[in-house]
């Protein structure tokens, strides 16, 4: 069903604003994918927190202007739908990657990141990014790391008097009794 101007405008307003706050989009072809395959990718998309949306490459390009995407609209072509991680750089890219697995017909053709645009082909790098929780933990480890280094070397001398003590007493405790 065709959209008239109004409902055009309102599209290119909501996808103008999801993608102003996004942190990354990807583009893939869903040619041959039934309506009740991509109904399934949606939901999983949006338990990801992803916003997904099948928009005309027309649409898609005004809605991109004046956000970091800009160089991403003039690339898109063919029947696309868009996928846009809102709080997590690589979910859309996990959600499209994992839907992908089990449907070949799903194909990633651009993925852009930081105002950059990559091939589809880089869509496993961006879907290896750690999520926000994942790279919290790595950086409180990187944190940790050398307050518990130090910690374990104060505490090894007195380790070591400790073990060497209790060795003597049990070296004594063995020939007096």
């Amino acid at each position: 069903m065709p959209l008239n101007l109004e409902d055009k405008k309102a599209l290119v307003k909501e996808v103008a604003e999801v993608a102003a706050d996004a942190q990354s989009v990807v583009a893939a072809e869903y040619r041959g994918i039934t309506v009740s395959q991509m109904t399934e990718l949606r939901a999983k998309a949006r338990a990801q927190g992803v916003y997904m949306r099948v928009v005309k490459n027309t649409l898609a390009r005004k809605a991109m202007v004046g956000t970091s995407f800009e160089s991403f609209g003039t690339q898109l072509k063919g029947p696309l739908v868009l996928a846009f991680s809102k709080d997590d750089p690589g979910a859309a890219a996990r959600v499209v990657k994992d839907f992908a697995k089990t449907n070949d017909k799903l194909v990633a053709t651009l993925v852009s990141l930081g105002g950059q645009v990559l091939p589809g082909s880089d869509l496993e790098k961006v879907a290896s990014l750690p999520t926000r929780e994942q790279a919290l933990s790595i950086l409180l480890g990187t944190m940790k790391a050398p307050i518990e280094k130090l910690v374990r070397t104060l505490v090894a001398p007195h380790t070591k008097l400790v073990r060497t003590v209790a060795a003597v007493r049990d070296a004594k405790q063995a020939t007096s009794g």
